[in-house]
């Protein structure tokens, strides 16, 4: 009666735990510009996908009146600084930009200098035109909303510069995505170098005679 051998099964664990012929060849540190490269990848990838931001510019200055102090002039402007981007000042403005208010909360900031009366009110869209006309919407919204109350801040704000058309995206190009995806894969080949566990060396085997040559061996004495 014969029985059949037992036949072997290899699961995806064992071919993980035990090392290829291909792994073995390869230098231990192939993670590093193998990840690398991925990276590089993925970031062009991204450039070709994503859409190209333009970002487009306006300023306002806040001047004192007669009666009020120069100093004030540059607090009211920080102060201004914060509401050019509330809801007072983006309802007003969204007829003007053709923009709804939620858009107009993501694509617009506002920044103030220290040193000077001034507020830079920023837009950022998929078309230079349309980041233009954002930004001297909510400009203008601005200025038309310190008016109102003119006579009790006793500072008015007026139009420093107009957003002009942007020439060149304001969004990251292709050759910086590249290398920040190449950066961040490199560093991520590193750290698989640092946590993954170090090759044992291989021992070394003594040569044994066959047990053939053995008895010839015992046999010719």
């Amino acid at each position: 009666m014969t029985t059949d051998a037992p036949t072997r099964r290899f699961s995806p664990s064992t071919l993980l735990t035990r090392p290829t012929a291909l792994a073995k060849r390869l230098p231990r540190w192939w993670p590093l510009p193998a990840c690398a490269l991925l990276g590089a990848l993925t970031g062009g990838l991204y450039s070709v996908a994503s859409t190209p931001e333009y970002t487009a510019t306006s300023y306002v200055i806040a001047v004192p009146t007669e009666k009020s102090d120069p100093s004030a002039a540059l607090g009211f402007a920080q102060a201004y600084g914060r509401v050019a981007t509330q809801l007072a000042v983006l309802g007003d403005a969204q007829v003007s930009a053709g923009v709804p208010v939620r858009t107009l909360r993501s694509s617009v900031r506002a920044e103030t200098s220290p040193d000077a009366p001034m507020v830079a009110v920023s837009a950022s869209a998929d078309e230079p035109g349309k980041a233009v006309r954002i930004a001297n919407a909510v400009s203008q919204a601005l200025i038309v909303n310190a008016g109102q109350t003119k006579k009790d801040t006793h500072v008015q704000l007026q139009r420093l510069s107009r957003a002009v058309k942007p020439s060149a995206p304001s969004s990251a190009s292709a050759t910086v995505t590249t290398l920040v995806g190449a950066s961040a894969g490199g560093l991520l080949g590193g750290l698989v170098l640092l946590v993954r566990p170090r090759r044992a060396p291989e021992e070394a085997t003594a040569t044994v005679p066959a047990p053939a040559a053995a008895a010839e061996l015992r046999g010719g004495a």
